[in-house]
């Protein structure tokens, strides 16, 4: 022991764990550089359940506390066989002799030895739990409306009434602007029905078979008369409505019109009695659900018996009620985890199995039959059975072309019938042979030869077998089955083939074959000759498909030349190509079957004999399994499991064709015997295998005979049962005989005496240097056998030589070959020479470790696959003697260690670590150290890997061991858990159980491993890792290494009370209430409950890092949640898991700090799937909080609009949600967030569902006790991660699912982060670390799952899941919120319920119905909501509208759901508000509710979002219903009130059918959305809201400035509200300077409309806030500051200082904008064009209108036009729609009705001078501009062009309606100027451009050359007659003058400045010019230099001077400065 002691010493000093700790962390420190978190020390958990040994006691759940005491046991396993008895013979342990043999004989009988973990189950990752949670086929379906059809007509024609009628008609398009005759009729189908409500709605589609859409409908309640009225169109009638407008309707004939007149009037007439009798139907439109039970609440009285019986329902509604009925049948979230269910690790076999006989592909071969040509009738009875005339026998092996060997033994079978059979039988038997005797029953008799005793299979069922089995390991398509056919010796093979393949005189033949067959027969019936062979391929493909259709070859006779293996395998691979092959066929039929072996094949044997389960007593006949030579390289080979000695012998050539020592020797037989004693007389064992329909095993073998050759070549197979004990004196012996085969007439008289005669021996003894020798052999022949043949001059030197006459001087002349089959003997020497030194020491105990160390060495040089097989016993051997070795020295414990490395790193690289694995659980086993000094294995192991760990100059091995560190540390945990109970130490106190060397050994270890994984993890990131993996595994002891650690460790499988689960700081537990909750990660909390203090941490931290390591993080915290919710230990009462669940209450505060992540603005929350999140600062308040629409193709706006003022604090908002400082001052223990990118969506999914199913699981009153003692704030976060939970688990659709079958798990799980990610298992004898290799088999599982990935079935399995799970976060919502709105009803109603809390749950609330949910959910959402509207009135109906317009928007489009459940739930919910906000009102009416409800359908309608119209008019005639049937309120006006509301919607629906034609066209879409804003002039909400559904649509076009423009109009419209209401100083006037259009708000009424207006200045402000952010979107920076003037004394007023420094800065980045876009001219506010339409057939009441369109940016002509076309030609037809290319105007009478025409061209602002001098800047030129201008040329001639004395230009002026930029991108045109410009007057005008463009280009600050250059070019260089020179030529010279002398004067001075910008111009080109362009530069100056000539003389006078340069260039001061940098003082 003292050595050990030494040793650790030098280690390192033995210290405490916490140094050892601190120690480590200092290295990791150092090697990651990042800044960890602070160390905290866990408390010792046997300490603290020692001190609180009370309070665990009386706690009722200690067992979540406490370590269970049976956590470990020791078992013995039998050992399961295939065979009926052991393969292990009798007395096999008493005969071995050889330590080898004799430890692998005891290997194969022990049974096995495992320890036990039994909880170790647990100890994996969810998915290896031992439970059933994980079956989900339970689930119900949920049906959604995103994966409902279309709905068809149906619906529609199964309304009350049915269709009442239908047919064809035409419609005019009703516009009040065009006089009746000339409407436009379009030919409809209509369809009359009644609605639930008893109305009558008259609706029209395109045609009859689609009725998807609507194309309009008319609502006969507000119709009040029908009349024919054909005065427009025959047979036309006309509907005349109560607003006095009309709809005109035509039929095809009088008849028809007359019916739909009549029947149109009788609908009229039945509806007035109706109403007139108020007996409106009264059936509930709703199926009545079994009322629940309950005491009604004290709601308005009137909610009493009298109701609907829906309604009566909802009064009996409870919070209590509600409640139990969410909790009916709810699932468990995270088992809904699709990653609970898809990573289905079916591939991989978590458990280890005990070693077993391991087969390759096995084949079943069945030999039927066996007929030649030659057929006749054998027995002398002739009774007429046709059969073969002689006996044919046939054998068959497995040939393997590739490697050119036989991969099988041989399998013989005897087909010949019984009457064939006795022809042999009559032959006596000849000397050599022995008779074969003996019954089968009794064991072969072993005379003490050492020959195996063992219970084989009666020898009757054998006798003749016909069915074999063959095992495959590598099967490929060059594996063929041969079949050889021997007959009995006759006489040549051509010779005796003959007559087979003759066939003339077929009955004289078959009679003279059949009397030389008998005569053979018995002369040499025990010989053999070859004759014939066949061949098959068995396989189809290299994965092993059996061939089993193939048929045999032909029977090819067999070549005397060609009869050994090579030749055969030639002439096999000859076959393959059939044009080689010339072989001759024997005509005849060979029928063998080749197929598949059943599972369940019951009657075999192994191939020497002994049953195989299943083995019936009375079966018929066996199969037997044929003995397969497995491939000598490691991966085909597996350990050895059963007994096994066999040795073949295949003779292979006798050379005599030299000899001169025997006179005949040519037909030879050789006849093989084995022997244990060369002395005289020895008998031969009886102990080779025998042929059919002989004894089981003879003493003797035949070899086929070769006729007629000397040197004769063989192929025999003979198979031998080896002694358990081989000694020198074993050996084969071989006799050779001549045999005679004539047939003279006189020897067949003579007895059978000549037919053999001796021609030679030959032996071969079995070992060489005590090993069996397994090999080709060259034996000499001698012509005698004395005794003591076996004579070894090198032992025997003493005995004389017995005296050997050898043939041809004992020339090597008989080749034969040895293969032994044994798996208890080695032939590898190393391997040999180590067990016998082992056996000399042990029984000896001589020998010196020196020694040993070097036959240690030695084993590294064994094969591996010699290894493989016998890996148990040399792993056994290993062990024993490294603890045998350390008494003596260390030496041999570290070179038996790293020969167990070698071994477990060739296993890994072979990939078959699984055969250790099975060696660690089944068969290691620690020596019972029973006396004092023996050393155990794990403390020798220990030190030993110490030491190999510090010798780091032997790299090579440390890095092995340190990735195949897992088998070391299951040794050693293994060795130490069966120490404990072998010395019952397990019920000592843990410190006491190992001693204290152990303690060190192990700490030294970790030591020496700390500094690999750490400091050497850049080098072998590999070996680290996988060491770092396996001691977290075995130690659970806290290293600094990150999750994959970190997962292993919190897989313990009894991690719970490891963490302490138990509230510190009190002892006596009090109230729930008062409960110290811990909800921060202090460090008390991470001391307390270590481990999950820890994961929260590192959870916290990876979150920081990149995608792999946050997808880590997230899975690590997952899969421990859903294994905790799995686990059924914890399972048994609710709260075990609402305690778990508060161990992790502090990841909610880690959730608070990621909120910003989670909301991915800007990014497309989940793959494609058009649901976008924005970053607005804003949100609509109508879509308020989350963006989603109920469409999962949602429409998403992109600039929101604050409706009716509230500043969402909302989740999709706001990007500051959780404040910025208080996440500073949060516990220091979480490192700072840092920005870190969004989360992806596994990340999200994976945090909330950990979120949802602990806020779940936790009980009611720990989550109102956590809500009280956190922050307001924080408050605030819980209820935005309840939202964001609604967003990220909704239900996206079947169709989408299959498009996003996560592309995660592939990223996750790529190959080369395989090992990384998944946990790990800890299974210390078991898998413990099976992922790590298993993830190769991983692949296969997953791509399984997901490539192709999408199968039907698995899209609908993901369905499913992904439904429920949305359904269960719908449902743990709407629990906590029904919670939270009870608890907190008085800080929710805190100033009428205008609070952020409100606002936040309302909000929720809304998300829920955003988001489509599943039919269960909506009915308990309705439920909620309806007990929310109860408890909150006042915010409803009182105060601000907000809450109420949002929710009257969100439910109104629940109306229009493809789901009657959520139709009929809505209707409802909309009828109880208007019936509550009735009753609120004390009964007066329900104003509030009839606005926010006309709000509500407009702004649908404005977001084209109405689509089932059908569904729509359902759901109005319900509330209708309600209404009639509502006794309470008969009395009351309310039904009535109730009607007009669905009237006035009705009204408000018809106007949609336009915007349905028009829903492509942006620009008309629009149009139509500002009359009807303007229709609404007088009511400011219903306007606000179509000015806010406008700006929606323009900011989705991308038209920013038009979006901005409506947001400015609706902060005038509420100003100018505000402002009459003395409530704000600035009204419209304000505006003023922004927009000239903003009159247009003065139009609201003092009356009606202003009515439940709720405007404030907050509502302003945050209006304004609004406008800023869109003029910065549109780019009019400019704009910005009038906006700011409005808001800053506001801000000012309420001291808001933070606001006003952020719009500060907003505004000082405004003018940094406005200075950078005016130096770079960069910013482009659009481009205009007049745009005209032609054609009334087409555009109807547009014909003939021009428009100004504003385009973005900069639009060409084509773009626009192309545009235009499309949309147009989509709209009318392509053939329909015609461009008008010019400019000019149109004459309407030229063109063709049958065409629609656009007319496009392009215009610039237009300013007069005045103007011009007005607007200096680029944004002036730019904003509010009314006047437009083009040009056209002409010539007097009437040509378009002409030169340049005769070219004249008309120039249009337009004016419009309304200044640009305006709250639409097109404006009428309104007014038309035109000015001609004579030929002088166009010179002018191009004249004075290029000078101001050239000196504009000059003054510019930074000169940019290239336009510069392109100008010059254009202005000097060009040709003669073009260009500034030929305006010259034709007005400035005097002798053509005919021009006015004012113009010519003008002209000549704009000449003047011309030339001086030019001359200008090439100075500073001079200037900036490179030598490359000098040339150039040259030429452009020659050019300017003709040019001023020309000129000058022209105009008769020097037009330039030199001089006047100077001057010039003074002028130009600062471009010159510009360019050369120089001061400004130069002149």
């Amino acid at each position: 022991m003292s050595e050990v002691r030494k040793f650790t010493k030098r280690l390192s000093k033995p210290g405490t764990a916490a140094e050892l700790r601190q120690s480590v962390s200092e290295a990791v420190r150092t090697s990651i550089a990042v800044e960890q978190p602070k160390i905290i020390e866990p408390l010792d958990y046997e300490n603290v359940v020692f001190q609180r040994k009370a309070q665990i006691h009386s706690d009722p759940q200690r067992d979540l506390l406490l370590w269970p005491a049976d956590d470990v046991s020791e078992a013995q396993i039998e050992r399961q066989r295939r065979t009926i008895v052991p393969s292990v013979p009798q007395n096999a342990e008493n005969e071995a002799k050889s330590l080898f043999a004799k430890e692998c004989i005891k290997m194969y009988s022990t049974n096995w030895h495992v320890i036990n973990y039994n909880y170790e189950a647990y100890s994996g990752d969810f998915r290896t739990l031992p439970c059933k949670g994980m079956k989900t086929e339970k689930l119900p379906n949920q049906v959604f409306e995103v994966d409902e059809g279309e709905e068809d007509s149906s619906s529609l024609c199964s309304q009350r009434g049915g269709v009442m009628k239908q047919g064809w008609l035409q419609k005019a398009n009703i516009n009040s602007s065009l006089s009746v005759s000339m409407k436009v009729f379009k030919r409809r189908y209509f369809y009359l029905s009644q609605l639930p409500d008893g109305s009558y709605i008259l609706n029209s589609y395109k045609d009859e078979k689609n009725f998807k859409e609507s194309k309009g409908s008319i609502y006969l309640d507000s119709c009040t008369d029908v009349v024919p009225c054909s005065k427009m169109k025959r047979n036309g009638f006309e509907l005349k409505m109560q607003e006095g407008n009309s709809h005109y309707l035509a039929a095809d004939s009088e008849a028809e019109m007359g019916e739909w007149v009549n029947t149109l009037k009788q609908t009229l007439l039945s509806a007035m009695d109706d109403r007139r009798n108020g007996s409106e139907p009264s059936e509930g439109s709703l199926d009545d659900d079994s009322s629940t039970q309950g005491k009604p609440e004290n709601i308005a009285e009137s909610f009493g018996r009298s109701l609907h019986p829906e309604l009566m329902k909802y009064a009996r509604e409870t919070d209590q009620l509600n409640k139990m009925s969410r909790n009916e049948g709810r699932q468990k979230i995270v088992i809904l985890d699709p990653e609970t269910q898809r990573l289905d690790f079916s591939g991989i076999e978590p458990d280890v199995k005990p070693f077993e006989e391991r087969f390759g592909r096995r084949i079943m071969v069945s030999c039927h039959d066996l007929t030649f040509s030659i057929q006749g009738c054998v027995s002398e009875k002739n009774d007429g059975i046709l059969t073969n005339v002689e006996p044919f026998f046939i054998s068959l092996a497995l040939f393997d072309l590739s490697k050119g060997c036989k991969i099988s033994a041989d399998f013989h079978v005897d087909l010949n019938p019984p009457c064939v059979r006795e022809m042999l039988q009559e032959a006596s038997p000849g000397t050599p042979t022995e008779s074969g005797g003996g019954d089968g029953h009794e064991a072969v008799r072993v005379n003490g030869h050492g020959l195996p005793v063992l219970q084989r299979v009666a020898e009757s069922l054998i006798r003749f077998p016909t069915q074999g089995i063959f095992s495959i390991t590598n099967p490929h398509t060059d594996i063929f089955l041969l079949a050889r056919v021997e007959k009995v010796l006759q006489n040549g093979i051509t010779h005796c083939t003959e007559p087979y393949i003759k066939t003339s005189d077929i009955s004289k033949t078959v009679q003279k074959v059949l009397k030389t067959a008998k005569q053979t027969c018995q002369r040499l019936g025990q010989y053999r000759m070859p004759f014939a062979w066949a061949a098959k391929q068995v396989f189809k493909d290299t994965q092993g498909s059996l061939d089993t259709e193939g048929k045999f070859s032909p029977l090819y006779r067999q070549d005397s030349s060609k009869i050994s293996t090579e030749d055969l395998i030639k002439l096999l691979t000859d076959l393959k190509k059939p044009e080689k092959s010339k072989l001759q066929i024997i005509p005849g039929q060979i029928n063998i079957t080749v197929e598949c072996v059943p599972p369940d094949l019951s009657n075999s044997v192994t191939p020497f004999y002994i049953p195989v389960k299943p083995f019936e007593e009375q079966c018929e006949r066996v199969s037997v399994e044929v003995e397969e030579f497995v491939p000598q390289e490691a991966r085909y080979n597996h350990p050895f499991t059963i007994y096994k000695n066999h040795l073949y012998i295949y003779p292979q050539q006798l050379r005599y064709d030299n000899q001169k020592t025997f006179a005949k020797a040519r037909n030879i037989a050789i006849c093989v015997q084995f022997k244990d004693s060369d002395d005289e007389g020895a008998a031969p064992l009886k102990c080779i295998y025998g042929k059919p329909g002989g004894p089981l095993f003879t003493t003797s073998a035949f070899a086929a005979v070769l006729h007629h050759n000397q040197s004769p070549e063989f192929y025999n197979e003979i198979k031998i049962e080896l002694p358990v004990h081989v000694h020198e004196k074993h050996h084969v012996l071989f006799t050779f005989y001549h045999i005679s085969c004539e047939l003279g007439n006189k020897t067949a008289t003579k007895k059978r005496d000549g037919v053999e005669t001796l021609v030679g021996y030959s032996w071969a003894p079995l070992l060489k240097d005590g090993r069996i020798q397994s090999s080709e052999l060259q034996l000499p022949v001698s012509a005698n056998l004395p005794a003591g043949y076996m004579f070894d001059k090198s032992q025997d030197s003493e005995k004389c030589c017995p005296y050997i006459k050898w043939v041809e001087n004992a020339k090597p002349l008989f080749k034969v070959r040895a293969y032994v089959a044994s798996t208890i003997y080695t032939q590898d020497l190393h391997l040999h020479n180590f067990f016998q030194y082992c056996q000399l020491m042990k029984s000896a105990s001589q020998g010196s470790p020196a020694e040993l160390v070097k036959y240690l060495k030695c084993l590294h040089a064994v094969e591996t696959q010699v290894i493989i097989k016998f890996l148990p016993t040399v792993l056994v051997q290993l062990f024993e003697v490294l603890t045998m070795a350390s008494k003596e020295s260390q030496d041999i414990a570290v070179n038996s260690t790293r020969v167990i490395i070698h071994i477990v790193s060739q296993c890994h690289e072979e990939g078959l670590e699984h055969y250790l694995r099975m060696f660690l659980k089944y068969v290691f086993r620690i020596n019972n150290a029973t006396s004092a000094n023996s050393v155990t294995t794990h403390e020798v192991l220990a030190t030993a890997v110490t030491v190999i760990l510090k010798q780091t100059a032997d790299f090579n091995t440390c890095n092995k061991l340190l990735k195949y560190s897992w088998f070391f540390f299951e040794t050693v945990a293994k060795s130490m858990a069966q120490y404990l109970l072998d010395g019952n130490r397990m019920k000592m106190p843990r410190a006491q159980r190992f001693p204290e060397s152990f303690h060190q050994a192990l700490q030294s270890l970790l030591l020496s491993i700390m500094p690999h994984i750490t400091i050497r993890y850049e080098e072998i990131p590999e070996e680290a890792r996988c060491v770092n993996f396996s001691l977290a595994c075995f130690i659970k002891v806290l290293t600094e290494m990150k999750f994959n650690f970190l997962m292993t460790v919190c897989n313990h499988e009894h991690y719970i009370p490891l963490n302490l689960p138990m509230a510190f700081g009190r002892t006596k537990l009090q109230r729930v209430q008062d409960q110290s909750l811990e909800y921060s990660l202090t460090e008390d909390y991470c001391k307390n409950h270590f481990l999950v203090g820890l994961l929260l941490r590192e959870v916290a931290d990876g979150l920081q890092g990149c995608p792999e390591i946050r997808q880590l993080a997230v899975a690590a915290l997952k899969n421990l949640m859903i294994k905790h919710a799995m686990d059924d230990r914890y399972n048994a009462f609710k709260n075990q898991q609402a305690r778990i669940c508060l161990l992790y209450l502090p990841l909610f505060e880690l959730l608070y700090q990621n909120l910003s992540h989670m909301n991915s603005p800007g990014q497309l929350c989940r793959n494609g799937l058009g649901l976008t999140y924005r970053d607005d600062l804003s949100v609509d308040s109508r879509r308020s909080s989350t963006i989603v629409d109920k469409e999962p193709t949602g429409v998403i706006t992109q600039n929101g609009h604050v409706r009716k003022g509230e500043s969402r604090g909302s989740v999709y908002g706001d990007p500051g949600t959780p404040d910025i400082n208080e996440l500073h001052r949060r516990s220091s223990t979480m490192s700072n967030v840092p920005a870190a990118g969004r989360l992806g969506q596994y990340e999200i999914r994976g945090l909330l569902l950990c979120f949802l199913h602990i806020v779940r699981t936790l009980s009611d009153d720990t989550l109102l006790a956590y809500w009280s003692k956190v922050n307001p704030q924080d408050v605030m976060n819980f209820l935005s991660l309840l939202e964001i939970c609604i967003v990220q688990f909704r239900y996206v659709g079947k169709r989408n699912i299959s498009r996003s079958l996560e592309p995660w798990v592939s990223k996750l799980f790529s190959s080369e982060r395989k090992s990384q990610t998944m946990p790990v298992l800890r299974g210390r004898g078991s898998l413990m670390q099976a992922k790590l290799q298993q993830f190769n088999t991983m692949d296969t599982s997953l791509t399984l799952n997901m490539a192709g990935g999408s199968t039907e079935a698995e899209i609908n399995h993901q369905a499913l899941l992904e439904g429920n799970m949305s359904t269960e976060a719908c449902l743990t919502v709407l629990d906590v919120l029904s919670l939270f709105t009870q608890s907190f009803k008085h800080q929710l109603l805190d100033s009428d319920g205008h609070n952020a809390l409100m606002t936040k749950v309302f909000d929720t609330y809304l998300t829920l119905l955003k988001v489509g949910q599943s039919e269960t959910a909506i009915k308990h959402i309705f439920a909620s909501l309806r007990a929310f509207i109860i408890k909150f009135q006042v915010p409803l109906f009182k105060g601000r509208v907000t809450l109420c317009g949002s929710l009257c928007y969100e439910v109104l489009k629940c109306c229009m759901s493809k789901l009657s459940v959520l139709r009929g739930e809505a209707s409802a919910i909309l009828y109880l508000l208007m019936r509550n906000n009735f009753e609120y009102t004390k009964r007066k009416s329900f104003l509030r509710m009839h606005l926010q409800i006309i709000i509500a359908v407009s702004q649908l309608i404005a977001d084209v979002a109405l689509t089932g119209s059908s569904r729509f008019q359902e759901s109005l005639s319900i509330i209708n219903n309600f209404a009639n049937s509502d006794k309470a309120m008969k009395t009351t006006t309310f039904p009535s009130e109730v009607k007009g509301l669905t009237m006035r919607i009705r009204t408000v629906l018809m106007a949609t059918a336009q915007m349905r034609e028009h829903e492509k066209d942006p620009e008309m879409l629009l149009d139509l959305q500002y009359s009807l804003a303007r229709s609404y002039a007088s009511t400011p909400e219903l306007r606000r809201t179509w000015l806010d559904s406008m700006a929606r649509a323009h900011s989705k076009n991308g038209d920013f400035s038009e979006a901005a423009m409506c947001n400015v109009h609706v902060a005038a419209l509420v100003a100018e509200y505000l402002h009459r209401k003395k409530l704000f100083p600035n009204g419209l006037a304000a505006f003023k300077k922004i927009t000239q259009n903003i009159d247009e708000e003065g139009a609201m009424k003092e009356d009606a409309g202003m009515q439940d207006v709720y405007y404030t200045e907050d509502v302003l402000v945050e209006q304004l806030e609004v406008c800023v952010e869109g003029l910065w979107k549109a780019e009019r920076f400019e704009l910005i500051t009038h906006i700011a003037r409005l808001i800053i004394p506001v801000y000012e007023k309420r001291h808001e200082f933070e606001k006003l420094r952020r719009l500060y800065d907003t505004l000082q980045r405004a003018y940094a904008k406005i200075l950078e876009v005016m130096q770079s001219g960069r910013r482009l506010l659009g481009t205009y064009f007049r745009v005209a339409f032609y054609g009334q057939g087409f555009f109807e009441e547009e014909d003939g209108k021009e428009y100004i369109y504003k385009e973005p940016k900069l639009t060409t002509l084509p773009e626009i036009s192309l545009r235009l076309i499309s949309l147009y030609e989509e709209k009318f037809g392509a053939e329909n729609v015609k461009i008008i290319q010019d400019s000019n105007k149109v004459n309407q009478k030229d063109l063709d009705p049958k065409f629609a025409y656009i007319q496009v061209t392009f215009v610039k602002p237009y300013f007069d001078e005045k103007e011009l001098a007005e607007r200096k800047t680029d944004f002036e030129k730019c904003h509010n501009i009314q006047r437009f201008v083009f040009e056209t040329p002409f010539t007097l001639t009437g040509k378009k062009q002409g030169g340049v004395e005769e070219q004249c230009k008309r120039r249009t002026i337009l004016t419009t309606e309304n200044s640009f930029p305006y709250v639409k991108k097109r404006i009428k045109v309104v007014g038309e100027k035109h000015l001609e410009l004579k030929p002088i007057d166009v010179a002018i005008d191009e004249m004075k451009e290029r000078s101001t463009e050239l000196t504009k280009l000059c003054s510019n600050q930074e000169v940019n050359m290239k336009t510069l250059q392109l100008k010059l070019q254009g202005c000097v260089s060009v040709q003669v007659n073009a260009g500034p020179m030929a305006y010259a030529r034709a007005f400035l010279d005097e002798s053509k003058s005919g021009q006015s002398s004012k113009k010519v004067k003008e002209l000549k001075e704009i000449f003047r400045q011309f030339v001086n910008a030019c001359s200008m111009a090439l100075d500073i080109n001079e200037r900036l010019i490179k030598e490359d362009q000098y040339e150039y530069h040259e030429e452009l100056k020659a050019n300017f230099k003709s040019m001023v000539k020309e000129l000058s003389d022209i105009i008769h006078e020097q037009i330039f001077q030199e001089d006047m340069m100077r001057s010039l260039l003074q002028n130009s001061l600062h471009v010159f400065r510009a360019i050369s940098g120089t001061s400004t003082e130069l002149s």
